[in-house]
């Protein structure tokens, strides 16, 4: 299978290691060493431009910028980059959301790609006002994505749900060409969701054969429906022209972990809603040696960092090597980043992506 390239825009700031973790806050800080501003933002994305990656990822949270409005200022800035914009359904009305994308599509040209978050732990959820508990909050989503197409083919309509109400709906200028859907979430109430409504299943990077599985099930709820996914993964990458650099440069990143911040971030992925958060707390067990969980693929980011835990990690070779390994299990579209964002997004492009292309690997653009 060939594979599409993506890259991750640092919305809450740049680093040369994990970025910004306390103590005292196990989630990231604001203290960083290249805080969030417009013209690093600018330099990191067209850096993944010119180094061929197709889109990047911009997280939503309270701990980095709006996805929406960085990524809208970033428009000018660039001249093909997509914008894959996470965000919630759950604090915002599908109607106005349908509109939004509208709108991002047509002032982008067509650069829109939406990442559907249905929500964080409980606590960081209640700070947006939202008091859900985890099934229902997909079970809204489910609702919310059904209202968004349902907005986009540009016909009135009216919706009850459990969740949403919708009297006289309509979008007057509906998108020519609606932004596909990436959809990510590991637990029973996640999966029928993602086979209902996403374009891409989105998982975090777990070793091959937990991966194969759960695209599996996936695959089976999407058939059921009569759809037919793509599907992805997020993963850092520390790549370098030798394994040995590749590792001491992960080993550096794990001696600047304070041992009081991966305890407290441990116990609060422990005790997190998101299955896929324990799942990616599990890989490391807390431990800090022995982290390699599968050839090449390394747990330590996922000590400290919510989210995506895993890098691959090796020379540029068995980088590209452990990509083909997942994209055999029918894997396409490859959500990365490395720290710092803006030297590893060229680094990657100069040194992994021509690997990729000499073995066939990379799709057309």
């Amino acid at each position: 299978m060939t594979v599409r390239l993506h890259w991750f825009l640092p919305t809450t700031g740049d680093d040369r290691g994990v970025v910004g973790v306390t103590a005292a806050d196990s989630l990231r800080s604001r203290d960083t060493g290249r805080p969030p501003t417009l013209d690093y933002l600018t330099q990191v994305a067209r850096a993944a431009e010119a180094a061929g990656f197709e889109a990047v990822l911009t997280p939503t949270g309270s701990d980095c910028e709006d996805s929406w409005l960085t990524t809208a200022a970033l428009i000018p800035q660039t001249t093909r980059l997509k914008f894959l914009v996470a965000f919630r359904p759950g604090v915002i009305a599908p109607p106005l959301a349908a509109q939004m994308a509208a709108t991002y599509q047509r002032l982008s040209g067509g650069r829109l790609l939406l990442n559907i978050v249905t929500g964080s732990d409980a606590d960081e959820q209640r700070s947006y006002g939202d008091f859900l508990g985890h099934d229902e909050r997909y079970a809204r989503t489910d609702e919310f994505l059904g209202l968004l197409r349902t907005a986009w083919s540009g016909q009135p309509y009216d919706f009850e749900g459990v969740h949403y109400r919708v009297a006289g709906g309509t979008l007057r200028r509906p998108p020519r060409t609606p932004p596909p859907v990436f959809f990510g979430g590991s637990s029973q109430a996640a999966l029928p969701v993602a086979a209902r409504h996403a374009d891409t299943y989105l998982t975090w990077g777990e070793p091959p054969a937990a991966v194969a599985r759960k695209i599996a099930r996936v695959r089976e709820l999407a058939d059921a429906q009569g759809r037919e996914l793509s599907y992805g993964i997020r993963l850092h990458v520390i790549s370098r022209d030798t394994a040995e650099e590749a590792w001491a440069e992960a080993d550096r990143i794990l001696d600047t972990l304070d041992p009081a911040a991966v305890r407290a971030a441990q116990r609060r992925f422990a005790a997190s809603e998101s299955t896929g958060q324990r799942a990616m707390a599990a890989l490391s067990g807390g431990r800090t040696d022995d982290l390699e969980i599968h050839p090449n693929l390394w747990a330590g980011f996922g000590l400290v960092r919510p989210g995506a835990g895993t890098a691959l990690v090796g020379s540029h070779e068995q980088v590209a090597e452990r990509i083909e390994e997942y994209a055999s299990l029918g894997l396409e579209h490859f959500v990365l980043s490395g720290q710092p964002h803006l030297e590893e997004a060229i680094r990657f492009g100069e040194c992994v992506r021509p690997l990729l292309a000499s073995r066939g690997r990379l799709a057309a653009a």
